[in-house]
């Protein structure tokens, strides 16, 4: 996460599936974030699901399954 010196923290709302800000957020539990720009929440769950493959192919690796 970068700080663009704004203070706005934005975050990817897993309950309503947009962009959301400090004014209008949903619990942690629905969220993803912060993020300096609403940019960058916008791609929070592409960003989820780069890692978790990332990690899977990590663990196959590590216990030799990935042939």
């Amino acid at each position: 996460m970068t700080n663009s010196g704004s203070g706005a923290r934005h975050y990817w709302c897993l309950r309503h599936h947009r962009v959301e800000d400090d004014s209008n957020s949903c619990p942690a539990k629905y969220q993803l974030g912060p993020y300096a720009t609403a940019e960058e929440a916008a791609h929070g769950l592409e960003k989820v699901r780069e890692r978790n493959e990332k990690w899977d192919s990590d663990d196959a690796r590590w216990s030799g399954e990935d042939n």
